[in-house]
């Protein structure tokens, strides 16, 4: 949001809008009323400690020249209110510790022979997974220490993004995506995470390494080899894609890059691919995955009669932040009771994720 449609919404003038966002000025207690209206955030929120405002250059954004200045600040925005969360929740349960490979360059150190390829088999190797399709990103992710949040965010260009924060890999997935999209951005976002950890994660370069990593990772060369289609027709790598649960895009770049398909078949499958809108409509869809840690954190909170409005009401935010950060499992896993109770804390529930 502008200032100027801030500033009509609340009924003020720009100039004091900019006054309080610098600290210059505060508002009175009705303006301030208004503006916590206007923006969606209890009164109580603007008056406590400052929180950890992200910045652009500690994030991974996919598309960061397409992407609008209030798109990212959206996507920004949305991250720091998880680092409140994320830091609540620590502070009651012991979460998984962080578990990745630190396969990035120093600044300044000159490259190895080893690309995406052979980090994605490193990273399996490291994690014991063989060459199985991976049946839960989100859940691998969870038990091996990254934190994952969802994105509710309706805007092609934000996919996803990734930063290491205070020590520990924070994820930001669009769940408006296809369960496929989702995936392959996950696995985008975690070759980031151990391949870009000492530099900025920016540019077409770092990006092809990524988009290179996470189709290395989630389709296995050998697995590929072993159950690929012999016959690459569009309606095969349909069929096919169900056993990695990726995009039969993804499905069609892999086998290529892998050799198993000439370039002319290649592209021929992207413009079939293109005329049936498969780019954006995923055929035969599998369903969206789901946080496995965040559910066990709510029902543990459940039980000690926290409700989602009781947390809602420690972080000073909107119940519905917590929603849209959290896969909208909130209100399924955490809804209010109507009993009146005392908000207790756990006493450092242990939490372990088990695929």
């Amino acid at each position: 949001m502008k200032k100027k449609e801030l500033a009509q919404r609340v009924g003020i003038c720009e100039k004091s809008v900019s006054a309080y966002e610098k600290g210059a000025q505060e508002p009175e207690r009705d303006t301030l009323d208004r503006i916590a209206l206007a923006l969606g955030f209890p009164p109580a929120f603007f008056m406590g400690d400052d929180i950890d405002e992200l910045t652009p250059d500690v994030a991974s954004f996919r598309a960061l020249t397409k992407m609008t200045a209030g798109r990212r600040d959206m996507a920004l925005g949305a991250g720091s209110i998880a680092l409140l969360l994320n830091k609540w929740i620590e502070e009651r349960f012991v979460l998984p510790e962080p578990d990745l490979l630190d396969l990035g360059r120093e600044p300044g150190e000159a490259a190895g022979a080893e690309g995406p390829e052979a980090a994605a088999e490193a990273l399996r190797r490291h994690w014991g997974l063989g060459e199985l399709p991976i049946k839960n990103m989100i859940a691998l992710l969870e038990s091996k220490g990254v934190r994952v949040f969802s994105l509710a965010i309706d805007a092609k260009e934000v996919d996803a993004f990734s930063m290491w924060y205070g020590g520990k890999p924070f994820m930001f997935l669009n769940t408006l995506k296809s369960a496929e999209h989702c995936r392959f951005d996950a696995a985008h976002e975690l070759g980031h995470l151990i391949m870009h950890k000492h530099g900025d994660p920016r540019g077409q370069g770092i990006e092809r390494e990524a988009n290179a990593f996470a189709s290395a990772f989630l389709m296995p060369r050998r697995s590929v080899l072993a159950n690929a289609p012999r016959l690459p027709t569009l309606p095969n790598l349909i069929s096919a894609k169900k056993y990695w649960t990726v995009s039969v895009a993804a499905l069609n770049y892999r086998m290529h890059a892998l050799g198993l398909t000439t370039d002319w078949i290649y592209r021929t499958l992207c413009m079939q691919i293109a005329e049936a809108g498969y780019r954006t409509l995923e055929p035969e869809g599998a369903p969206h995955e789901t946080s496995q840690l965040l559910p066990k954190v709510f029902a543990a909170l459940r039980e000690e009669g926290v409700t989602k409005d009781d947390v809602a009401r420690e972080l000073s935010i909107s119940p519905t932040e917590i929603e849209q950060l959290t896969f909208g499992l909130m209100l399924n896993a955490l809804s209010n009771t109507g009993r009146t109770v005392s908000p207790r804390r756990s006493k450092n529930a242990h939490l372990q994720v088990v695929k």
